[in-house]
C-alpha cells in the first residue's frame, strides 16, 4: 500500500518533485517571488509660514478597494516626552506603506529623544532633517516604502519644511504634497502658495506681465487652503477621506486639529 504512494521518477508525474527533470520544458517552469511592500493610500501635505509650519494628512487606510481603517494617523509628533508626544517641537508625515511608516517614525523619534538626553538640548529641525536623510539612505537597498515630510521651526523661528524621496534625497520647500492624491493637490499648492502663473494686476500686457512674488501666507489662510485641498482630493480620489488631521508647529508647541471628510 505504501509503495503505491511513492511516485515513479520515470513516470510522467515528475511535476510532483520540487527539482526540475532534464526533460522539463520552459512552459513548465514556475517562478516564485517575494514582494514585501503595499501601498495603504492616503495623502499628506505641508505648508510653512513666517512663524509656523503645518503638516496635515487624511486618516483613511486602504488596501486596493478595501478600507482597512477610517482613523489611521499619518502625521506624528517627534521628540515628545511620552507616548502622547507632549513637548514635541518637530512633526513628521509619512504616507505609503503603513508598517514602514510606523517603523521609521519610531526610529526617528528615538534618535531625537536620545539626542536630548545625551546633549542636554533639543535637536534643531535642520539637524533632524539631516538625520532622517541618513536613516533613509542607510536603508537604500531595502528602502522604507514611504514619502516623508518633516516640519518645524528653524533657528530664526521661521517655518521649515523638508521633503524626501524613499532613499534620503531631500530639500527645503515652502509647500509639498505626497501620497495618492499628490498629483491633484500639488498643482493647487503651486498656484495658491508658490503663486505660479499668477501675475501682478496692471503690470503690463501679455509677456510683459510681472509674476507675483511668492511670500509666506498668514496662518488662517494656510489652514483654509489645507481644508480646501483635502476636500477637493476627497471628491476625486477613493484612497483619500474620512478625516483630516492637522498638526501646527508654533513657538508655543504643537497644536492638533481634526476635521471630518467624506466617508464614501
Amino acid at each position: 500500500m505504501a509503495s503505491s504512494l511513492i511516485a515513479d521518477p520515470t513516470s510522467s508525474s515528475h511535476n510532483l518533485y520540487s527539482f526540475s527533470p532534464s526533460d522539463q520544458t520552459a512552459s513548465d517552469i514556475r517562478q516564485h517571488s517575494f514582494y514585501p511592500y503595499t501601498d495603504n493610500g492616503g495623502s499628506t501635505l505641508g505648508i510653512t509660514g513666517n512663524d509656523f509650519a503645518i503638516l496635515a494628512g487624511d486618516t483613511r487606510s486602504t488596501s486596493g478597494y478595501s478600507i482597512n481603517s477610517r482613523y489611521a494617523p499619518k502625521v506624528y509628533r517627534i521628540g515628545g516626552e511620552d507616548e502622547t508626544g507632549e513637548g514635541a517641537h518637530i512633526v513628521l508625515s509619512l504616507v505609503g506603506y503603513a508598517a514602514d511608516g510606523t517603523a521609521l517614525q519610531e526610529r526617528l523619534n528615538t534618535v531625537v529623544k536620545m539626542y536630548k538626553y545625551q546633549h542636554g538640548k533639543r535637536m534643531t529641525v535642520k539637524a533632524c532633517a539631516q538625520r532622517l536623510a541618513t536613516i533613509l539612505y542607510s536603508k537604500r537597498f531595502f528602502p522604507y516604502y514611504v514619502q516623508a515630510i518633516l516640519a518645524g521651526l528653524d533657528e530664526d523661528g521661521r517655518g521649515a519644511l523638508y521633503s524626501y524621496d524613499p532613499v534620503g534625497s531631500y530639500e527645503r520647500e515652502q509647500c509639498r504634497a505626497a501620497g495618492a492624491a499628490a498629483s491633484l493637490i500639488m498643482p493647487f499648492l503651486d498656484n495658491q502658495v508658490n503663486f505660479k502663473n499668477q501675475y501682478m494686476p496692471g503690470s503690463g500686457e501679455g509677456h510683459d506681465l510681472h509674476a507675483k512674488q511668492a511670500e509666506p501666507l498668514p496662518r488662517q489662510e494656510v489652514e483654509r487652503l489645507v481644508k480646501d485641498a483635502f476636500t477637493s482630493a476627497t471628491e476625486r480620489h477613493i484612497e483619500v477621506g474620512d478625516g483630516l488631521q492637522m498638526l501646527i508647529v508654533t513657538a508655543k508647541g504643537v497644536e492638533e486639529t481634526f476635521y471630518p471628510l467624506k466617508r464614501d
